[in-house]
């Protein structure tokens, strides 16, 4: 334990911080969960509980590279119409708001097992959201169903989560063992969980209905252009028959205007002219209207010319949109390669990021502009702030007493060890809780044997992971569904912690325990 000040200044700046994260809006400091966690970070310092290096230190660039990439690649998927796609398949067939909820639940948890749990809560949260809305249906459920399934789906590969990368380079288990060794406990865990949520939320899920589902898919900026391209196509024969009707009405006028002219004649002559003048008249009239038709078919001609151009100008056009869709969907593929890959997760996203920005070929800011950097800022001060904590010695010494009753030889230890994981998870951080932990688990069950290190490494990969369920802080992909559905223009929900909590509480047991009874080495 560090002096008994230090540990005093740490935990009261913590718990500012905590309080703030918790209580967004709290009557004494209602300044918001982001200016919360940067003030909890200053006082770490400004208190002297860790200096500004290590502040800088504590800050993990790859995952806020990693979300910002995976921001910026979203809103270039939103545009090439993937989420038009999604949505067909979320509503294909629906039979109401309990199929969409488990629609939802295995598009997350496999997303998030390919993608990351962070980066499919930031793709997919506003898309769920309008999911809901339109289809007559409370959201919370939906973001419950969205932020558990992709922390439950995430524990299934290395790649799924920051922690478990951490637990596949420390432990050195295998991209195929790390897999299969989990798996099990990832899909029955899933599908807990998805009971778990038609359990608590069954009567609130009847008032979907199928065709507000189908009007997510008819909603597309596309119809509306189409729209206000064909209301602005005016036919040339049309305008052409306009303009030879006006024509005739003039000649009309100018035959009028002739028979006036010679009322006053004697009746002989006048006959004579009469018959003479209507003659030319009707001569004149004849060239006019072959003038007027000469005209029109000139015009008719012209405007069909215009036309066929115009329609050639919106093939082409529909043809390199096409062709920019495709290249969105490849670079996106290429990105979840390289990851599948294991090559740096952060750097792959900005890759593909930056890729999409120059295949635009046009000014990125209004693109950049959607990047939710309130969030971004909210973890740097939650890094700084839980390193803090941390140095204090709280949760290393809480550890060290617990440690000599969570041995996993037993099964009253394993449920010890997991119920620590889960405490210390949702208090610390999982991330900080893997680096806590991780070597000092690992030496208890190698004193065992080899297979019991590999177990005790997969059951914190699934328990940390599943920990983020147990409430809103527990993980950053619950942060990010909160505060993305917080932010939506269109569709804006507030989670509140309760709220949260009232689900994730129960559930969180519930999965974990079938969990490790399922986690097996091979």
């Amino acid at each position: 334990m560090e002096p008994a000040l230090k540990v005093a200044l740490g935990c009261a700046a913590f718990a500012i911080f905590w309080v703030l994260a918790v209580f967004p809006a709290v009557p004494f400091l209602p300044i918001g969960r982001t200016a919360g966690s940067l003030l909890g970070a200053m006082l770490m310092v400004l208190l002297g509980v860790m200096t500004a290096d290590e502040a800088y230190a504590a800050v993990d660039l790859p995952i806020l590279g990693l979300l910002f990439g995976t921001m910026v690649v979203s809103v270039y998927l939103e545009r090439a119409d993937m989420f038009r796609h999604l949505g067909r398949v979320l509503s294909w067939r629906s039979r109401g708001g309990r199929d969409l909820l488990l629609r939802t639940c295995a598009v997350s948890a496999l997303a998030s097992a390919l993608f990351t749990n962070d980066t499919c809560c930031v793709v997919l949260t506003e898309f769920i959201l309008k999911i809901a809305r339109q289809n007559n249906l409370p959201p919370k459920p939906f973001l419950l169903a969205l932020a558990s399934s992709a922390n439950i789906g995430s524990a299934a590969t290395p790649i799924g989560n920051p922690q478990n990368l951490v637990i596949a380079v420390q432990s050195g288990i295998s991209f195929g063992g790390f897999v299969f060794g989990i798996l099990p406990a990832t899909l029955v865990g899933a599908a807990v969980n998805a009971a778990v949520l038609l359990c608590i939320y069954w009567g609130q899920l009847d008032g979907g209905c199928k065709p507000a589902a189908e009007e997510v898919v008819a909603v597309p900026t596309e119809v509306v252009e189409e729209e206000d391209v064909t209301s602005h196509r005016f036919t040339p024969a049309t305008m052409s028959h306009l303009r030879a009707r006006g024509g005739g009405g003039g000649g009309g006028g100018g035959e009028g205007g002739c028979h006036h002219h010679h009322h006053h004649q004697e009746p002989v002559k006048a006959a004579a002219d009469a018959n003479g003048g209507g003659e030319k008249r009707a001569n004149g009239n004849g060239i006019h209207q072959r003038r007027v038709m000469a005209n029109g078919a000139a015009a008719a001609g012209k405007g069909q010319d215009e036309y066929d151009r115009h329609q050639e100008e919106e093939e082409e056009e529909e043809w390199q949109s096409r062709v920019w869709k495709a290249c969105v969907y490849v670079i996106t593929a290429g990105m979840l390669v390289a990851l599948l890959l294991g090559l740096n997760m952060s750097w792959s996203a900005i890759t593909a990021a930056l890729a999409l920005i120059v295949l635009d070929f046009k000014d990125a800011r209004p693109c950049l502009e959607k990047v939710s950097y309130p969030l971004l800022l909210f973890f740097c001060g939650m890094f700084i702030t839980v390193d803090g904590f941390n140095k204090t010695g709280i949760p290393s010494t809480f550890w060290e007493f617990m440690e000599p009753y969570a041995r996993i030889d037993t099964p009253t230890g394993t449920v010890i060890l997991a119920l620590v994981i889960l405490f210390l998870s949702n208090v610390a951080s999982n991330v900080p809780t893997v680096l806590l932990l991780g070597a000092r688990v690992a030496a208890s069950a190698a004193a065992i044997s080899p297979a019991a290190e590999t177990n005790a490494w997969l059951i914190l990969a699934w328990t940390s992971t599943v920990a983020g369920n147990l409430s809103l802080l527990g993980s950053a992909a619950n942060l990010i569904v909160c505060e993305q559905a917080r932010r939506s223009q269109h569709y804006g929900y507030t989670l509140s912690f309760f709220s949260h909590l009232r689900f994730g509480f129960p559930a969180t047991l519930i999965v974990t325990g079938i969990g490790l009874m399922l986690i097996r080495t091979y």
